[in-house]
């Protein structure tokens, strides 16, 4: 009934949207040539209602009855989102109110409807955790639907894979309740589907995303509750997997690139498959298959498989590793690149205060050369020298002019100096290499009264190639 009601209700809401100029225009970021009705949302809506009441006249059913029980206190919360959505349809919605409109909704199916998450595999968990969580989860539901949905029949179509998987669970596990909810999303998706596919002739919209990912948040809960494995939530997280892990990554690179999170761009797992040359057509199928194999995983998951359930989410999170990887974004690795020497800068700081240490326990010449001269080597630089009065010390390359060195020389008003010498393809960091100089220059400044009281033997000018060199590889 459902099925048929959202084949019927369909061309009629985009009809109707058509005349009261309600459509998706093209821009830049928008793939589609003409305008195109954005409400599919309400068609759906529709559909959903038609076959409800038709079942709620003809069926005397308890098990029917007890569902339909269920989903009147869930009702008024998808009522609340399904018109936010609606209202940023026609009007537009500023982020932070349609934020607030999901913790309305989400709060209202809390405790109307007492959808929560109350365990995390066998550990029962407080109040105090369970609300937020199970806000947070609803509301990552809804926009994850609500970002994926840039291709034609992609959120509609990820929606049926995990509407399906559900219901297959919920079959598997005896739980008539939750079978006989997702069914009429089932088929009001299918059918709705038939005219939101490549090309499509009417999109979903804020109001049918918001709709569809809120309802399947609901139904993850209620999967949960009634899951008897250790894995609890993990099944629905596997169902939800694709447009889930989307909203993850947006979050994850618009923060890393200082954009505004709830910003739009380019950057969704679905314009990366289309920038590689996929058409739209192509990239939700491909989707849909790894949507496929994160609904199979999802029901492995969910059976009594004992200690093969870890296995599954493992090679779960290895497909989806390698589907990001492959993927090819820019600011994952530059993130990788910026960590691996953000430890060698944590490293080197390390070293520098050990450095500085040192160089406060030398009292006399010779201990603060020997200090000098073993720590160069460990921050990259090649030679070093060091003049004080009638002495010249130096280690390693001191000759500019030989090799391919820039230096740095630190001069005291007595004519004392250090010169510090490095090649200019040494992979260095300017922070590690401005704070030794100055740990070296204060330290000069502090001993130099020091050195000039204690007794200098003659004059001497010493090359230690040789120390430099195990110093270095030390």
């Amino acid at each position: 009934m459902s099925f048929v009601a959202a084949l019927a209700v369909t061309p009629l809401v985009r009809d109707a949207a058509l005349i009261l100029g309600l459509v998706d225009r093209p821009n830049s970021r928008k793939m589609h040539a003409k305008a195109v009705p954005r409400i599919g949302g309400m068609a759906i809506g529709l559909a959903i209602l038609l076959s409800l009441w038709l079942a709620r006249s003809f069926s005397t059913d308890p098990v029917t009855a007890s569902a339909m029980a269920h989903l009147e206190r869930v009702f008024p919360a998808v009522c609340i989102i399904f018109l936010a959505g609606l209202w940023d349809d026609f009007f537009g919605l500023k982020p932070w109110l349609k934020m607030f409109w999901l913790v309305v909704g989400s709060l209202v199916v809390i405790f109307y409807a007492d959808v929560q998450i109350q365990m995390i595999g066998w550990h029962q968990l407080s109040s105090f955790i369970t609300i937020p969580l199970t806000i947070v989860w609803l509301i990552a539901c809804s926009n994850a639907f609500n970002l994926i949905d840039g291709v034609d029949g992609l959120a509609t179509g990820i929606g049926l894979f995990a509407t399906i998987t559900t219901l297959l669970a919920a079959l598997t596990h005896g739980n008539l309740d939750l079978a006989l909810l997702t069914i009429p999303l089932v088929g009001a998706l299918l059918g709705f589907l038939r005219y939101n596919f490549n090309p499509a002739s009417i999109f979903l919209g804020d109001s049918g995303s918001l709709l569809i990912g809120f309802l399947l948040g609901c139904y993850g809960v209620l999967w949960s509750q009634k899951s008897a494995t250790l894995l609890g939530m993990t099944a629905p997280l596997m169902a939800l997997g694709i447009p889930l892990m989307d909203t993850i990554l947006a979050i994850v690179r618009r923060f890393l690139r200082h954009q505004p999170i709830f910003g739009a761009d380019r950057g969704h797992i679905h314009h990366r498959l289309l920038d590689r040359g996929l058409t739209p057509r192509r990239v939700a199928l491909v989707l849909y298959g790894v949507c496929g194999f994160g609904a199979a995983c999802s029901l492995l998951a969910n059976m009594d498989v004992g200690r093969f359930g870890g296995l599954v989410v493992i090679l779960f999170c290895l497909g989806a590793w390698i589907g990001v990887q492959h993927l090819g974004y820019a600011e994952f690795g530059a993130t990788g690149r910026m960590l691996s020497r953000f430890r060698r800068l944590v490293d080197q700081d390390v070293k520098l205060r050990f450095f500085e240490t040192q160089l406060a326990q030398t009292t006399d010449v010779e201990a603060f050369w020997d200090a000098l001269m073993h720590s160069c080597g460990s921050f990259g630089f090649e030679g070093i020298r060091l003049v004080v009065g009638d002495r010249v010390y130096e280690c390693g390359e001191t000759s500019a002019t030989k090799q391919r060195l820039w230096h740095v020389q630190v001069t005291q008003p007595s004519g004392d100096y250090i010169a510090l010498f490095r090649r200019f393809d040494t992979n260095s960091h300017p922070t590690v290499d401005t704070g030794y100089v100055t740990i070296v220059e204060s330290a000069l400044q502090r001993s130099l009264p020091l050195f000039a009281r204690s007794s200098l033997a003659p004059a001497a000018s010493r090359r230690l190639d040789e120390i430099g060199l195990s110093a270095k590889a030390s």
